[in-house]
C-alpha cells in the first residue's frame, strides 16, 4: 500500500509562492501516477495537477495552467507542485494522491487515485 506525506503548506500574501511535497513510499515508485488535488471550505475536491513518474507525462486544470508547476525527485521519491502568483481563491487544503493505473482523460478525477495523503492547508491572504 502507498503512504503519502503532504509537507509546504502555510500561509501566504497574494502574490506570493509556496512549494509542496508529496514524499510516497511503500511501493515502487516510478510505476505511480500522482495527481494534486484542493477542496477549499464548502466546495468539492478539485483536481488541479497530474504527472506520471514513469514518463514525465504532466496535465493540469485551467484554474492554475501557467502558475503552478508539478515535477518528481525520483532519488528522493518525492513530487513537487510549486505554486507561483498565488491568490486569495487557491486558498483550501492542498492532498496529493497516487495509483498505478490512471488513464489520461482521468487524470484529474479523484476517483483515479487509491491512495491519499492527510493533506496540507494553504492559505492565501488578499
Amino acid at each position: 500500500e502507498v503512504q503519502l506525506v503532504e509537507s509546504g503548506g502555510g500561509l501566504v500574501q497574494a502574490g506570493g509562492s509556496l512549494r509542496l511535497s508529496c514524499a510516497a513510499s511503500g511501493t515502487t515508485y516510478k510505476d505511480l501516477n500522482i495527481g494534486w488535488f484542493r477542496q477549499a471550505p464548502g466546495k468539492g475536491r478539485e483536481g488541479i495537477s497530474y504527472i506520471s513518474i514513469s514518463d514525465g507525462d504532466t496535465t493540469y486544470a485551467d484554474s492554475v495552467k501557467g502558475r503552478f508547476t508539478i515535477s518528481s525527485d525520483n532519488a528522493k521519491n518525492t513530487v513537487y507542485l510549486q505554486m507561483n502568483s498565488l491568490k486569495p481563491e487557491d486558498t483550501a487544503v492542498y492532498y496529493c494522491a497516487a495509483d498505478d493505473l490512471v488513464l489520461g482523460d482521468y487524470a484529474l478525477a479523484a476517483v483515479s487515485y487509491g491512495s491519499w495523503g492527510q493533506g496540507t492547508q494553504v492559505t492565501v491572504l488578499s
